[in-house]
């Protein structure tokens, strides 16, 4: 193949960041409040990409994230190779800049080391400035926790990355630019005797990317916008990173924000032009196929999704909701994912549950199915497969009072405290049952079960809906009232996710059958 189709990454990378090491390129992307956090990604040729692990076991302070925090935790990180260390680091809104560092990109991490504490400081890039030995750090502000946005504040760094070294200074004010607002994101550069700095603004849905140079890390800064929609059906185009490849040639890495898929990643070719400013796209606007880039050709390959859970151990895809408790999947000798069934006082609201272990909702239209037991017989106890987002709706297996287990299907509005049927109860007599999720266009899932007789569909159609900042997400849970002792637990086996194939029109029905 000759040619690539955007997106590269087609789920919720969130905010992404790329650097070459080599002839490798890594990513990392926003994880907000999931554990483990600081998802690390690796490619050869820009367009197929590996899950490779994590940087960030569990968040820090461990009792912040004990329970979900969708909106909080790691936005926007930046990921850097120097001194022969990978280094990245990232914006919490609520505590601070952090970073961590490895000398592979497999680790070990250090553990999380505050940079600078404060409310509303995001999106943090690092430089090392490879002709002076001096480092510097550029950051964005959250209104939300501030009261400030718009603008980018630099610092000087301490070389080692541990401290910075004077108060810092606003570099670029965003309110001085006519027409520009909600500037963020910063990724920083050296080039061709300039500071750059790409950043977008406009927000995430409308927004653009912009590009500012000055002979001097603290400015002034000229402006230009070098990626914006045009004419394409690529809404707000922005914010990501530049890479250079071995051969010399120029690539950014930019999100989509896509509803309920979250924001999603695409590859544009970059050049500088005869004025020295870098070109993004066909010439500002996006790119919907291009020739892929001078890199020796790879296999395709892309984020794992599907697992049979070996020895009870799950896939790197898979992130809980808050940082994991002990005990909550036991290892074992056989295949299946044993979840315990987490005693709660919160069993009627996913969203509240630490203990959901999930994974990205696909960008395409796609199937998830997976066979579950529910092995608890605690009254109440519970476990299913859910689609979760401001609202949610999940399908799955309930203790009842007599003893029983039956298959229930239950969902929950955005405005909602709790859930209410979204089908009608009935027995599943083993146990057991196979449930699945076709999520169509739009994230528009449908609901089907089988409990050995045969599928059947559930329910209404249930649109999948993001969180704030975060897109939908498949997860798998087993839950359990409050009250003494261990609840039991839950069995999930051959979890898997396959591609919906487009239904077709009457005519090319016929055209087939023919």
């Amino acid at each position: 193949m000759t040619t690539y189709e955007n997106p590269v990454l087609n789920a919720d990378w969130s905010d992404p960041d790329v650097v070459r090491v080599g002839d490798d390129f890594y990513l990392t992307a926003s994880s907000f409040g999931r554990a483990p956090g600081l998802p690390l990604l690796h490619s050869r040729d820009l367009v197929n990409w590996t899950l490779v692990g994590h940087a960030l076991e569990r968040l820090e302070p461990e009792e912040e994230f004990a329970a979900p925090r969708h909106d909080g935790g790691v936005w926007a990180p930046s990921i850097r190779h120097h001194d022969d260390r990978f280094w990245i680091f990232w914006g919490d809104p609520d505590q601070g800049i952090f970073q961590v560092n490895a000398p592979e990109i497999r680790g070990p991490w250090t553990r999380p080391h505050l940079l600078k504490a404060g409310k509303g400081l995001i999106d943090p890039c690092p430089l090392w400035d490879d002709e002076t030995g001096d480092a510097y750090l550029v950051h964005a502000w959250a209104k939300s926790r501030s009261g400030v946005k718009n603008r980018l504040t630099g610092h000087r760094m301490h070389p080692g990355g541990t401290s910075l070294l004077d108060e810092g200074k606003v570099i670029v004010d965003g309110d001085r630019i006519p027409g520009w607002f909600t500037l963020e994101g910063p990724k920083l550069y050296r080039h061709d005797g300039w500071f750059w700095i790409l950043a977008p603004a406009g927000g995430v849905e409308t927004g653009w990317q912009g590009a500012f140079r000055s002979r001097g890390f603290f400015g002034p800064y000229e402006e230009r916008i070098v990626l914006e929609q045009k004419d394409t059906d690529v809404n707000g185009p922005h914010q990501g990173g530049w890479v250079r490849t071995p051969a010399g040639e120029d690539w950014f890495l930019h999100f989509q924000q896509r509803g309920a898929y979250g924001r999603v990643v695409h590859l544009q070719p970059m050049r500088w032009a005869d004025d020295r400013w870098p070109v993004l796209g066909d010439e500002g606007a996006p790119v919907a196929v291009h020739r892929r880039p001078a890199l020796p050709a790879q296999p395709p390959a892309a984020p794992a999704t599907d697992d049979d859970f070996p020895g009870g151990r799950y896939g790197r895809q898979w992130q809980w909701t808050a940082n994991p408790g002990a005990g909550w999947a036991t290892q074992h000798s056989g295949d299946g994912l044993r979840l315990t069934c987490v005693r709660s006082a919160d069993t009627a609201d996913l969203r509240k549950l630490a203990s959901v272990l999930t994974q990205r909702l696909p960008g395409t239209p796609s199937e998830a199915e997976v066979d579950l037991c529910l092995d608890s017989t605690e009254p109440g106890a519970r476990a299913g497969l859910a689609v979760l987002g401001d609202a949610f709706c999940w399908i799955g297996l309930e203790r009842a009072a007599d003893g029983t287990v039956r298959l229930v299907h239950r969902f929950a509005e955005a405005a909602a405290d709790r859930e209410r049927d979204a089908g009608a109860p009935r027995l599943a007599p083993e146990g057991r049952a196979r449930l699945r999720i076709e999520a169509g266009a739009g994230a528009r899932c449908r609901f089907s079960y089988d409990t050995g007789d045969g599928p059947h569909p559930s329910g209404p159609v249930f649109a999948a809906t993001p969180w704030r900042w975060v897109g939908a997400l498949l997860g798998l849970f087993a839950v359990a009232p409050e009250g003494p002792g261990h609840a039991g637990a839950a069995t999930f086996t051959r979890f898997r996710i396959t591609p919906l194939q487009p239904l077709r029109s009457p005519s090319e029905k016929k055209r087939a059958d023919v």
